[in-house]
């Protein structure tokens, strides 16, 4: 019997507005796909930049990149799932703004049935953006200090968790006193209110002059200039995503004349594109939760129908911690 759908798409870019509520019956899966009924979906930034146009997509197009649901059907060529198993998603074709769909079963993953359905669509992604920005794309060890921009966003909480396992000092940024609260609450030393504070400064004051030994800019276009004065020398930058607008051309001179920095621009799609470096990654996160060193924080839900108002509070800050979506 065949599966309909009810999705939001979008045929131009713009305000949340242009999300359309569709219904549509679901094709067969594809040899290489499997076909998902959706119980939670994560909400994440990377899904306004599709929607605004930053990250151009094909029009029209789905939305969200990420969900949590089991298996109904599975394509003919698709040896390691089976209907009724559940599974977890991430990347593949925008889309996952729905209450069913079609993936690619090379993105998805079994989800251990220890691990419940909020958590992982809270967790996944963020937890797998995490996981290779501070383990693979620069291996932050034990009395490293760093600073993490948007400490209070989904992702910041995660890490902040994350690197206080490690042993790392960590000092992040943020819009507010509340939102300072709840970084400190998972794991921050010392917090900046950007809108109050010189951030650079700030971290100039906290490490005695020296600087960090790494930078995570989700930020982009505000933040890159004082990202780079806040490294010590030979730090690194890892700009991983525009929130503010795309960075200006960098002047690598600049590198040089600022103490031998390093910059990098990661993608999530790159660290995780090898099956055995998903499932490696996967695996890391899965331990995270279950050791309890990386917990689901200030989760907020929306029902599916409600996407449009989810993004405009993320844009608008007035959110903390993660979002998502229940069909």
């Amino acid at each position: 019997m065949a599966v309909t759908a009810n999705a939001l798409k979008f045929s131009k870019v713009g305000p949340p507005d242009v999300l359309e509520w569709t219904s549509e019956e679901l094709p067969k899966p594809a040899a290489d796909q499997i076909q998902i009924i959706q119980r939670a979906i994560g909400v994440n930034y990377i899904d306004i930049y599709h929607r605004t146009g930053l990250y151009p997509l094909p029009l029209p197009s789905g939305v969200g990149v990420e969900g949590v649901g089991e298996v109904e059907m599975v394509g003919e060529s698709v040896k390691n799932f089976a209907p009724g198993d559940r599974v977890v998603y991430v990347g593949g074709p925008p889309g996952g703004y729905a209450s069913a769909r079609n993936v690619p079963a090379a993105r998805a993953l079994k989800l251990p049935d220890d691990i419940p359905t909020d958590v992982a669509a809270s967790l996944i992604f963020k937890g797998l953006t995490v996981e290779y920005l501070i383990r693979r794309c620069h291996e932050v060890k034990k009395g490293d200090t760093v600073l993490f921009h948007a400490a209070a966003g989904g992702i910041g909480l995660i890490a902040g968790q994350w690197l206080k396992h490690i042993g790392a000092t960590i000092i992040g940024t943020v819009s507010s006193e509340e939102k300072a609260k709840l970084a400190r609450a998972n794991g921050y030393d010392h917090t900046i209110i950007y809108t109050k504070e010189n951030f650079a400064e700030k971290v100039r004051e906290i490490t005695n002059g020296e600087g960090v030994a790494a930078v995570y800019d989700s930020i982009g276009k505000d933040t890159f200039a004082g990202s780079l004065d806040s490294l010590r020398p030979r730090g690194i930058l890892i700009s991983f995503g525009t929130a503010s607008g795309h960075v200006a051309p960098l002047d690598l001179a600049q590198l040089g004349a600022k103490g031998s920095l390093f910059v990098t621009r990661p993608s999530i799609a790159h660290y995780t594109a090898k099956r055995d470096e998903l499932e490696a990654a996967a695996a890391a996160v899965f331990e995270a939760i279950r050791a309890g060193y990386v917990n689901a924080i200030a989760t907020k839900t929306y029902p599916l129908r409600e996407a449009a108002q989810a993004h405009r509070d993320l844009e608008s800050r007035k959110t903390a911690g993660s979002i998502i979506l229940v069909p």
